[in-house]
């Protein structure tokens, strides 16, 4: 072997290299909002859908067929930087699946200081976060909540009828929907 066909497959080598790190670095990028995107997509992990209108409109045709009924649990905690005081206005509401529903959650900055909050949610038992739709919910947005106040934030939404067909479902009586409030991350300045 020559010295230059030697050279040559060691610049090809350093290139099959460089270019395995760069794709290595795009997967880490992108790991996180692919994720994501699973698990809004599959409802894993509790992770709860976003539904439109038009979807509740659908759904709501087929519940008010089927009849069922389900109960929900309401849950809520702060992250320990966050001075805030937040629970949910009721503990538990029966449903009709497929019906939409409000749940209301009320949080308080017991703090001196304007404080941003962002809620993180899931549900329980995990295989119903593919059926339970959220169609409006302060969790969407980031919460500022002035010394002192206190607000009252909805949630509106509704339990997909096709949970009704789902062997993984039976047996399911009552849903946890679950809140986490964390302090939102300044912008840098």
């Amino acid at each position: 072997m020559t010295a230059a066909t030697l050279e040559q497959r060691n610049v090809r080598t350093g290139i099959y290299a460089m270019l395995g790190a760069l794709a290595m670095l795009g997967l880490g990028y992108a790991a996180v909002p692919l994720y994501d995107l699973f698990c809004r997509v599959t409802g894993f992990g509790g992770t709860t859908q976003v539904a439109s209108e038009a979807e509740a409109q659908r759904a709501e045709q087929l519940g008010m067929a089927a009849g069922k009924t389900i109960s929900i649990r309401f849950d809520a905690s702060v992250a320990r930087d966050v001075p805030w005081t937040f629970h949910p206005a009721q503990s538990t509401d029966t449903v009709q699946i497929g019906v939409r529903d409000m749940a209301t959650y009320v949080a308080k900055n017991n703090s001196n200081v304007p404080i941003t909050g962002t809620a993180t949610f899931n549900v329980e038992p995990e295989q119903a976060g593919r059926y339970f739709n959220k169609i409006q919910c302060f969790c969407f947005t980031e919460q500022t909540l002035q010394p002192g106040e206190e607000v009252h934030m909805p949630v509106l939404y509704f339990v997909d009828p096709a949970a009704l067909e789902d062997e993984n479902m039976k047996g399911v009586e009552q849903i946890t929907l679950s809140y986490t409030f964390h302090r939102a991350i300044e912008p840098a300045s």
